[in-house]
């Protein structure tokens, strides 16, 4: 009992009362919405790679035919290549269609890979392709994309001068047959991006500039193109796990009318890859990667064009790193 002139302490909480929180502190505060550093944003991807995750899934390396690889490490940084591949080429008829004739081919390669450098040769069918990428700083980076044929006026180079800033990237391409281009993409906000391209051709007096805008999140990836040229360009990637995922892509040009859409999904399993694409054209495809063993990869790929009655199906194998 409190003295007298003491009034008694305020009762203290009773039960659950002890345990429980007040409702305001349990979940009526809302908490306060994260502050956006503009001052350090990301670095957002290069200009031409944005659509990077749909090509993934929606681009295989389809083939047809019988298809053999062998990849030959002669050290760290060196490896040579072979590829012989055993199918059909498809050549016009007079009556408009496509005819199917046998076909093979190998290529020869040679690659020089480090930090610093990227060498890159291929050579098949009188062809001759070249890529060659230094890193000058952790900024400046240059690329020589080089092709040579044995027919006149078909042969082309370019050469890219590309600058990775703290949250921007941008290049400037140079080519043969006056070919200038630059892009700029920025980053404006932690998952937005934003930039565009301008291109001139002086060997056909033709000029052209786009935007593009890429939204990325650990769940999604969603961009879209535009192109003073007639095209637009849509796509969306879900990933739905670690392991799927799936995309979708919408293009359309307003010069000729049409328009294609295509969905489809990349699975990746603990020992295999399968992609699978479904466009509006009425051609499903299918491209599986099946690991055997260490650096041994089984191959298989399935494309089916209903309205043109039009079928390939390949097998392949790939040996080596």
């Amino acid at each position: 009992m409190a003295p007298a002139g003491i009034p008694p302490p305020p009762a203290g909480p009773v039960g659950l009362q002890q345990v429980v929180p007040p409702a305001d502190a349990a979940g009526n505060a809302e908490k306060a919405p994260e502050k956006v550093d503009y001052l350090n944003l990301p670095c957002p991807v290069k200009y031409e790679e944005i659509q990077r995750e749909a090509l993934m899934s929606l681009k295989p390396d389809l083939f047809e035919g019988l298809r053999f690889d062998f990849n030959k490490p002669l050290n760290q940084s060196f490896s040579l290549s072979h590829s012989v591949l055993m199918g059909s080429a498809e050549v016009p008829s007079q009556s408009g269609g496509i005819l199917k004739v046998p076909h093979s081919s190998y290529e020869f390669g040679a690659n020089v890979l480090d930090a610093q450098k990227m060498l890159i040769g291929r050579m098949a069918d009188g062809r001759l392709s070249a890529r060659v990428s230094y890193q000058l700083s952790d900024s400046l980076a240059v690329k020589v994309n080089a092709q040579i044929v044995n027919e006149a006026h078909f042969s082309q180079g370019m050469f890219q001068l590309d600058y990775k800033g703290s949250d921007y990237q941008a290049q400037v391409q140079v080519g043969n047959n006056a070919f200038y281009g630059v892009n700029y993409i920025q980053s404006v906000t932690p998952a937005l991006s934003l930039g565009g391209e301008a291109f001139w051709l002086g060997h056909q007096r033709r000029s052209g500039v786009g935007f593009a805008g890429r939204y990325n999140t650990d769940k999604v990836v969603a961009t879209a193109q535009v192109a003073s040229t007639g095209v637009v360009s849509m796509t969306y990637v879900q990933r739905v796990s670690d392991k799927v995922a799936l995309a979708a892509d919408f293009l359309h040009n307003w010069n000729s009318k049409e328009s294609a859409t295509s969905v489809g999904y990349d699975y990746i399993l603990r020992q295999c890859r399968l992609r699978g694409r479904l466009d509006t054209n009425g051609c499903v495809a299918a491209y599986l990667e099946e690991r055997l063993n260490l650096g041994v990869n089984l191959l298989f790929s399935a494309e089916v064009d209903h309205w043109k009655k039009d079928y390939k199906f390949g097998f392949g194998m790939s040996v080596g790193e």
